[in-house]
């Protein structure tokens, strides 16, 4: 269990890009990597494309004037100038700039913590990582959701033989936030729904890539083999770009998957459901219920498996941190992949390559199968809804 003791020497110097008032995501990333006051110390940002509005939040935040950025081209150039400069930044931007705040940020000798969906394109991903590596630095993705013990428990389940061969894996992640026209919408939703500032992808590389990175983490065995996407834009403003798509999936294995996302679900408040169907048994979960697992044996009773308890396997109690008594949310799931991430670099700062090697993060080939994903569910789709297969 984490009670918020260090895991690493000292907190890393940190920095935000992006993030401010007026975005959508930055308190998530300071909830979680601020959760533990041993992991991270938020020193530099460039919060805001409004260089003013962006200093009076970081002063808001309680943070020192003098390392508020107009841009990040001058936090990078500043802090690279002090003894005591960032070690890591975060980038909570629009997706068109992931790619350049990266290379920019690894060629100052900084560690990168990216948004999803990491970059435009696979060939992207590929430069960074051999940036990355050449530098000897560290690209970590915010997969938010990856941090929830119950997840961690459904992968050692399977790995353990508990739920036999994975015939079927079923994957939803939607919301109807989106059900009208944009024609009010604010900034920080408009870029996503624009191909020059989004990509090629709305909600399939906005929310698709948490469903496709958890189902790795749960069934790593598995790789797709081919698939089909079926993708809408309901909102006709938003075309080429869709706001509800299904993808269907076959294994290499002859196992299954379906996956529905969606931003038009209209009335529903956000959920997502993961299930996943062995030859013995199957687990389903949803962050609607996080403290709770369904483990459904056939020809026994339906079991619910509650997080923090001893019954569980170690790789979920690891990660626990409110005990059972008390529910874990998405705050607490930020905390645990901030933390991660934070001890990735910490290793790669040290030289620990061994600790690496049995490291889970959700790092850069983390990000590249992600966009590879996408890549294919695009090819299909703008092929008439045609199986593909997996590149």
């Amino acid at each position: 269990m984490l009670n918020g003791e260090r895991k690493i020497i000292r907190p890393l110097r940190w920095g935000m890009i992006g993030g401010g008032r007026t975005g959508q995501v930055g308190y998530k990333h300071r909830t979680g990597a601020l959760r533990d006051n041993t992991a991270y110390k938020l020193v530099a940002g460039a919060f805001d494309l409004d260089a003013q509005r962006g200093r009076e939040f970081g002063i808001e935040l309680g943070m020192n004037s003098e390392r508020l950025y107009d841009d990040y081209q001058s936090l990078l150039s500043a802090e690279g100038k002090r003894d005591d400069g960032v070690e890591v930044i975060s980038i909570a931007t629009p997706n068109f700039s992931h790619f350049e705040i990266t290379m920019a940020a690894l060629h100052a000798g900084i560690h990168v913590i990216c948004e999803k969906p990491l970059f435009f394109t696979v060939a992207e991903c590929v430069t960074v990582e051999k940036l990355a590596e050449e530098k000897g630095l560290i690209v970590g993705v915010t997969y938010g959701f990856s941090g929830h013990p119950l997840v961690h428990q459904m992968a050692a389940m399977v790995k353990k033989g508990l739920l036999g061969e994975i015939r079927i894996v079923d994957l939803q992640y939607t919301h109807g936030f989106n059900a009208g026209d944009d024609v009010d919408a604010p900034d920080a939703m408009k870029w996503r729904t624009n191909p020059a500032t989004s990509g090629p992808t709305f909600v399939l590389g906005d929310i698709g890539t948490h469903l496709y990175y958890l189902s790795e983490l749960v069934v790593p065995q598995l790789k797709v083999k081919k698939l089909l996407c079926d993708r809408q834009s309901f909102i006709k403003s938003r075309f080429p770009l869709e706001d509800n798509a299904y993808v269907l999936s076959h294994y290499d294995n002859g196992a299954v998957s379906r996956l529905w996302v969606s931003s038009v679900n209209a009335g529903n408040m956000g959920s997502q459901r993961y299930r996943f169907v062995g030859s013995k048994a199957s687990v389903e979960w949803s962050d609607s219920h996080p403290d709770q697992l369904t483990y459904e044996i056939q020809g026994q009773p339906v079991q619910i498996l509650h997080h923090g308890m001893p019954y569980l396997e170690e790789q979920s109690l690891a990660c626990d941190r409110m005990g059972a008594l008390h529910t874990e949310g998405l705050g607490d799931s930020w905390a645990n992949m901030y933390l991660w991430i934070a001890q990735a670099i910490d290793a790669k700062i040290r030289g620990n390559e061994t600790f690496l090697k049995n490291h889970h993060y959700p790092g850069i080939k983390a990000g590249t199968e992600g966009v590879r994903w996408l890549e294919n569910c695009v090819r299909s789709a703008d092929n008439g809804s045609a199986w593909v297969e997996f590149q």
